[in-house]
């Protein structure tokens, strides 16, 4: 299994696809966190795409998961596991109003910044897609822009600068702990899921 972590960034995954050779490989899985788009899911909560959008661009997951591997991801975790659609964008949506608007313009249960890339690849290369993405930031929560700004390039967190921004406003400090609250839970629920990959015994061809 080839991992590629592009650390949310759009030209960097593409540029890193470019070097792989589709010859090689049997599918392609979106695997990470993302944005809620439905104000039902909470942050740990699981989406199995059904499909992914992007603009105009539209791609189906010709991969579905195991039920049996759901349930008990659903079970052990206490997490709750629905199918989904996903939308593809090009930048972090921050505020609560921007995902209502692309929640009501897609229907898409979350957003990521990786799985329309990821779709377009496999689709080009003609190989079978899926995607599993674990909420992060709910619908109802905005991301603190200072959390995005202090992301390094490879993806770790730029600490420093996290504390001169709360030095400079204090009162970014509780949105900040809310926001690495929500990234832990999901961070324990995606390790949860890591049983969908091991092996490809988690993945079935999708009922399309």
């Amino acid at each position: 299994m080839a991992v590629i972590c592009s650390s949310s960034d759009p030209q960097q995954l593409r540029a890193l696809l470019t070097v792989l050779d589709p010859a090689t490989i049997r599918g392609v899985i979106s695997f990470g966190v993302a944005g809620g788009l439905d104000p039902s899911l909470k942050s740990g909560d699981v989406v199995v795409a059904t499909e992914v959008t992007a603009g105009d661009d539209r791609w189906l997951a010709g991969f579905a998961l195991n039920e049996e591997l759901i349930a008990n991801v659903a079970l052990v975790g206490r997490r709750r596991v629905i199918r989904g659609g996903l939308a593809g964008v090009e930048d972090v949506v921050v505020a609560q109003s921007g995902k209502a608007a692309l929640r009501l313009e897609t229907g898409a249960a979350a957003v990521d910044m990786e799985s329309h890339i990821a779709a377009a690849y496999a689709a080009e290369a003609g190989l079978p897609f899926a995607a599993l993405r674990v909420i992060s930031d709910p619908a109802s929560r905005a991301l603190p822009a200072l959390a995005r700004s202090a992301i390094k390039p490879n993806g770790d967190i730029d600490l420093r600068k996290i504390l001169r921004g709360v030095v400079r406003n204090p009162r970014t400090l509780r949105a900040l702990v809310s926001t690495g609250i929500d990234f832990n839970r999901a961070l324990r629920s995606l390790r949860g899921c890591r049983g969908f990959l091991l092996g490809g015994q988690g993945l079935v061809p999708a009922d399309l």
